[in-house]
């Protein structure tokens, strides 16, 4: 028996396979080296990871990504420099960079801004992380998304720090960022700015007393090697922009950009999910390795809030009236979120 099927389904499946047709087309051979500055293994390796996986599957295989962990590329200044040159396609990293050519991207490093995850997430994908985004690609970089790095906490060999005036005197190693910078004077500690690459050896040799980092940085750099004390300050959340190069952005087609948009999505889901998944593990192991924790008691945390109040009208004051106004909305906003 032959079977027959309406007209319009035959033509409406010819155009279908035209258009898958020419959407592979529109699919080239390219290779995508993504750099970060982190250990293989930690999350935000396993997040670029995730990314290659979804990129090669959307594209058939025919865009690769090569992963370039712990600053191979370079540290994070000189990787933000080749991605703008085009050197580079992809980088995920601090905001730190960004803020050098984008001022306004330090009002995401100011400290004790969130109380959770789920507010930092709020900010970064809403009003404010897009109008930020958006200042970015005139200056040769495009944001994709924002992966997790979590709470920053100090480290140190000398003392718990249970309040803010523990802080004084210590020589901290802090990520080149005049916000950093700001927060830890204010406590009248000796903030030395450092490539992340170099820190374990600094810390090793003495050079500096202490460090801030998220718990899975600190566990997945190994720091327990040559730090003794951890304390939960949460002065920052750190969010890490993807990014990539606008030079090679431009060369993709429309159905490149919108592949890579949207696996970076899909990414930054999967991998904020794993970032605050393995950020409470690491802070067992870090105690299993002999490290010595502490919290701060909620009203010494209120007082350190209190006294670095002033460096959000400092550095408020540089920055275009119009983002910092709706900074300061979005702030509002986002307060209200309570962990699930």
């Amino acid at each position: 028996m032959q079977i027959t099927f309406p007209r319009r389904h035959v033509v409406a499946l010819c155009l279908a396979m035209v258009g898958l047709g020419a959407q592979a087309q529109d699919i080239h051979e390219r290779v995508i080296k993504f750099g970060h500055l982190n250990n293989a293994g930690h999350p935000t390796s396993l997040g670029v990871r995730k990314f290659g996986e979804i990129v090669a599957a959307k594209s058939g295989g025919k865009i690769k990504v090569q992963e370039f962990a712990a600053s191979q590329l370079g540290n994070e200044l000189q990787q933000q420099s080749a991605l703008q040159g085009g050197v580079q396609e992809m980088l995920v990293a601090s905001t730190t960079s960004l803020n050098g050519i984008v001022k306004e991207f330090g009002l995401l490093d100011f400290p004790f801004l969130f109380a959770n995850a789920q507010q930092a997430d709020a900010l970064v994908d809403g009003p404010l992380g897009k109008i930020l985004s958006s200042k970015l690609p005139e200056k040769g970089v495009v944001v994709l998304g924002f992966f997790d790095l979590g709470f920053r906490n100090v480290t140190n060999s000398k003392r718990p720090i249970t309040k803010g005036s523990d802080l004084d005197g210590l020589k901290l190693r802090v990520i080149p960022n005049p916000v950093f910078l700001e927060t830890f004077k204010t406590f009248k500690a000796n903030p030395v700015p450092m490539a992340f690459a170099e820190l374990y050896a600094a810390l090793e040799s003495k050079a500096v007393d202490g460090q801030e980092n998220p718990f899975a940085v600190i566990e997945s750099s190994k720091l327990y090697e040559v730090q003794k004390y951890v304390s939960g300050t949460n002065h920052v959340y750190a969010t890490n922009p993807i990014q990539i190069s606008k030079r090679f952005w431009d060369r993709l087609s429309p159905v490149e950009q919108k592949l890579l948009q949207d696996a970076a999505v899909e990414a930054q889901n999967w991998q904020r999910t794993v970032s605050r998944e393995v950020s409470g593990k690491a802070l067992n192991e870090l105690k299993a390795k002999g490290m010595v924790y502490n919290d701060i008691a909620p009203a010494e945390l209120d007082k350190m809030r209190a006294e670095v109040r002033p460096i959000y009208d400092k550095f408020s004051a540089s920055y275009d009236a119009e983002v910092v106004k709706l900074f300061k909305a979005e702030l509002e906003r986002v307060s209200k979120l309570l962990t699930p």
